[in-house]
């Protein structure tokens, strides 16, 4: 359902990666910060413009030309909820879904659904000015998921969370993405926590370009790179 190439010139570095994705499937982008990971998930964003290549999901094309940023359907989560303060939890999530849809019946139930698995219920009504980052990163999820994403983009939205709440969130994000069908590209520093978003496969960026592809079990009995080997080294 994902066929792309970004190449996209940095001051220290050009990246040039390939990925492709069937419908369901998850890849995790792991390597050192500074390896383009990021530019390949803001590049399918529509976030960033690629400087060559092409995007295409589900038959859609994102780049080139450009596709605006409303008509791609993704998600995209980073390390920043980016909630409206003024805005209630339950008006973040309704953001951007068109009015006449909002009171459909079939969209009510799905949001009520949303609410009740990610614990929003006490929340729905408070401005999310006055809500915790972890209650923020919750909202943002539920924001994520209101539109049904054919494809999910999460650029290490877990950064600074205590265990327990990531532990939760990955399990929510699975829970998720077998119930919606959506396929997800995950970007971390912990590998651990890729593993657990996407078990099938991992592509390894190192200076803008894939060194290794394959299960995670593959990279760690046959690590491509000394930096990947202690990347993967137990803490």
């Amino acid at each position: 359902m994902l066929k792309t190439r970004i190449i996209k010139k940095r001051r220290e570095l050009t990246v040039d990666v390939s990925v492709e994705l069937a419908q369901g499937n998850s890849v995790g982008l792991f390597g050192a910060s500074g390896a383009g990971k990021s530019t390949v998930l803001a590049c399918i964003a529509g976030i960033e413009e690629p400087d060559d290549g092409y995007v295409e999901v589900k038959n859609l094309r994102f780049f080139p030309p450009s596709l605006p940023l409303y008509m791609r359907p993704i998600g995209y989560l980073t390390q920043e909820p980016g909630l409206f303060p003024h805005l209630s939890v339950s008006e973040n999530i309704s953001f951007g879904i068109p009015k006449n849809q909002r009171s459909r019946k079939e969209h009510v139930d799905w949001i009520m659904t949303l609410r009740d698995r990610l614990q929003l219920a006490p929340l729905w009504n408070a401005p999310a000015a006055l809500i915790s980052g972890g209650q923020a990163r919750r909202v943002s999820l539920a924001r994520m998921l209101a539109r049904r994403p054919s494809l999910v983009l999460l650029d290490e939205p877990f950064a600074g969370l205590d265990r327990r709440l990531v532990r939760e969130l990955i399990d929510d994000l699975v829970f998720w993405s077998r119930s919606v069908g959506f396929s997800m590209i995950a970007v971390d520093h912990q590998a651990e926590v890729l593993k657990r978003l996407c078990p099938q496969q991992a592509i390894v960026l190192e200076q803008g370009r894939t060194v290794q592809q394959g299960t995670w079990e593959e990279l760690s009995r046959t690590p491509a790179t000394p930096l990947l080997a202690s990347l993967l080294a137990p803490l």
